[in-house]
């Protein structure tokens, strides 16, 4: 599958808490690719917390960050990617996206909730009904996570483990065929 690759960067996308950095973890070791995770870039890079730019510097400024973190990482190869939930709203940050492969990891809202009611580092979901933000969330970005080169539905009890190895078999599905021959 290396070479199918080409070296290219895979991005994972889809919404907060749909394992984008477990299964990006896991799938970059069976490529043999390196592993990265913008929001801990992010972090590492500004020696602050997501939910702190959030609260300090608001999104718009944190969007920013995200797109200079994401455009720095793509000129490097060989690197599986996971993505903030929001990084396909702008749409600059689909342009480096492009130079990749893109694969969306769509999980339903009700197993997003699940997943994410106790954990209070998500700044867009310190709100009053967060099921309804992640709803309306999903509504906003469905259309643009449906851009992606590759959707991979993952049910309530999706093993990480089985998830790569659905995306490992339909990756290939989705590569342009090597020309043979002289052109």
């Amino acid at each position: 599958m290396q070479e199918q690759l080409k070296g290219i960067n895979i991005y994972l996308i889809g919404m907060m808490g749909s394992g984008k950095s477990t299964i990006g973890r896991l799938l970059a070791k069976q490529l043999g690719y390196r592993f990265i995770d913008t929001d801990d870039l992010i972090s590492q890079t500004t020696h602050r917390s997501i939910t702190d730019i959030f609260a300090t510097e608001g999104e718009a400024v944190f969007r920013e960050l995200e797109s200079q973190v994401l455009s720095e990482i793509c000129a490097y190869k060989k690197f599986v990617v996971a993505t903030g939930g929001g990084i396909i709203l702008k749409q600059m940050n689909w342009s480096y996206l492009r130079h990749g492969m893109i694969i969306w990891l769509n999980v339903p809202v009700e197993e997003l909730y699940n997943r994410l009611k106790e954990d209070q580092t998500r700044p867009l979901l310190q709100h009053p009904d967060p099921l309804q933000q992640l709803q309306t969330l999903l509504k906003q970005r469905q259309s643009l996570y449906n851009q992606a080169d590759l959707e991979i539905t993952i049910n309530a009890g999706g093993i990480p483990q089985q998830v790569v190895i659905q995306i490992l078999e339909k990756i290939p599905t989705i590569l342009k065929p090597q020309s043979h021959g002289l052109n």
